[in-house]
């Protein structure tokens, strides 16, 4: 039983809570517009500097479940402590990189912060008056994506008003203070799991991500059918049947996989991970393609402050989109509410391969994509909620998002090896190689469409306790974060 002195904090505790998750979400974006920053000012190249985002999606891929196990069985309290303890230390040694390898190394380290969302949900749960933690819940995921959106614009003044360093200097005093306040106001929760962290299939888990990312992002200097290539991808696929295996026969597996099998779960997870791949890489080369040099013959040359702001619509068309997916959701289906995202997302990225001579033609492209990604995020997340009994909600929609992260790893290396694949003389990379890299990404989310046109009809409503809705809409915007719990 949970004392009525903790309750009484739980406007303090959500305080906490919220500023942790902030600075994780902040981290997650303001590398991306520097991303042409960070290539030059650490001497490396254009197919190796994607690792500063790739590093940083694949640490949190893996962590994300097992802070979160390790939560639970310890205390909630306790690891988002240490969670943010680490995520400050990755910003110190991101604050002091000088070169590429020691700046990787701090986004694998800023990376295992994913922990803060399944641990800062768990304290809310195990916390707060039952008619608080539906809203409560709802914020904290709301400032993951605002987060990620202010991330994205607040990068170029800073880096303007100071340097590159600053990305990392200003998240660490706001980790280090929240780790600080978190261990005096968060109450550790009584509420324990037993069990134990199966750690073979975690770092099966990770050896086949690195095998695959590896070889894609590389793929494009060794030559696809090297054998470096071709032998990277066949260790992935051993190492990932392996996983599986290992996930089937763990006491306590970090992703159930029995709970995969179900129709409405893998097919909405094949369609998170082709989003992902779309999303997080249009986010990432979108900025990096608007700050080309106009020396290269086709770049906008756009300064870190401007192509922030031409991802801004984004943010606010996938927010506006995630709020109204319920209606159409019950006027079309969750399906077809997918596969018109998806579409939508498609055509906006195309669009970006075939018309990108002006800035505002990328900010509009922006802007339908993100009324794409909106949409189709905010319809997978109540089929995967359908899909599922009501205890296996919370799991099976933090692997989504999971699997939405390991799309924009692969994505994002992809994307990195097709625009690497042809540079000027000036080692600039060549228009075509843009143009085919949003092609793909097009090409991505076509697929995802396809796929979500086999996601099972879902129309029977879970049990609910009384003073749940029967129909909440869950808004989800980029991210695959909950913005909005609202009955009609």
């Amino acid at each position: 039983m949970m004392s009525t002195d903790k309750r009484a904090h739980h406007r303090l505790t959500f305080l906490v809570l919220a500023v942790g998750v902030a600075a994780y979400a902040l981290l997650q974006s303001l590398v991306i517009p520097v991303l042409p920053e960070f290539r030059t000012a650490l001497h490396t190249s254009q197919g190796n500097v994607t690792w500063v985002l790739t590093a940083y999606l694949l640490a949190a891929s893996i962590f994300t479940p097992i802070m979160g196990r390790i939560g639970d069985m310890v205390g909630k309290r306790r690891v988002f402590v240490v969670t943010l303890a680490i995520l400050t230390i990755g910003c110190l040694i991101g604050a002091l990189a000088t070169n590429l390898p020691i700046m990787v190394i701090a986004r694998v380290i800023q990376g295992v912060g994913g922990g803060v969302l399944p641990l800062a949900f768990g304290v809310i749960r195990d916390e707060f008056p039952p008619e608080r933690i539906t809203g409560a819940i709802a914020t904290i995921s709301a400032l993951t994506a605002v987060g990620s959106g202010a991330g994205t614009v607040l990068a170029g003044p800073i880096v303007d008003a100071l340097n590159y360093h600053w990305l990392f200097w200003l998240p660490l005093i706001t980790t280090a203070a929240a780790a600080v306040a978190a261990h005096f106001v968060i109450p550790e929760s009584p509420v324990r799991t037993p069990g134990r962290i199966s750690w073979t299939p975690a770092v099966l888990l990770s050896g086949w991500l690195v095998c695959l990312l590896l070889a894609l992002s590389q793929a494009s200097s060794w030559g696809w059918l090297s054998s470096k290539v071709l032998g990277l991808i066949g260790a992935a696929i051993v190492l990932a049947v392996l996983w599986v295996v290992s996930e089937t026969r763990a006491v306590t597996p970090l992703i159930d996989m029995s709970m995969m099998r179900l129709q409405g779960v893998w097919t909405t997870n094949v369609v998170a991970l082709l989003v992902g791949v779309g999303m997080y890489s249009s986010f990432a080369f979108i900025p990096e393609f608007a700050q080309m040099s106009k020396d290269s013959g086709y770049g906008l040359g756009a300064s870190i402050t401007v192509s922030g702001l031409v991802m801004l619509p984004s943010t606010v068309t996938s927010f506006v989109a995630g709020l109204y997916t319920g209606r159409l959701v019950r006027t079309i289906g969750g399906k077809w509410a997918v596969a018109v995202g998806c579409l939508i997302g498609a055509g906006a990225l195309a669009a970006v391969a075939l018309a990108h001579d002006n800035l505002w033609q990328l900010a509009v492209a922006v802007g339908v994509s993100g009324l794409g990604f909106g949409l189709a995020y905010a319809a997978m997340s109540g089929l995967i909620v359908m899909a599922v009994p009501q205890h296996q909600t919370g799991v099976a929609s933090g692997m989504n998002a999971n699997i939405r992260t390991i799309g924009g790893s692969i994505g994002a290396a992809v994307m990195s090896s097709i625009v690497s694949s042809s540079v000027l003389p000036s080692g600039l990379p060549k228009e075509s190689g843009f143009t085919a890299g949003f092609f793909m990404l097009a090409g991505a989310m076509i697929a995802a469409a396809a796929a979500g046109l086999i996601i099972p009809n879902l129309h029977e409503p879970r049990d609910l306790p009384a003073d749940e809705p029967e129909h909440a809409e869950l808004a989800i915007v980029p991210g695959g974060t909950v913005v909005g719990d609202k009955p009609e």
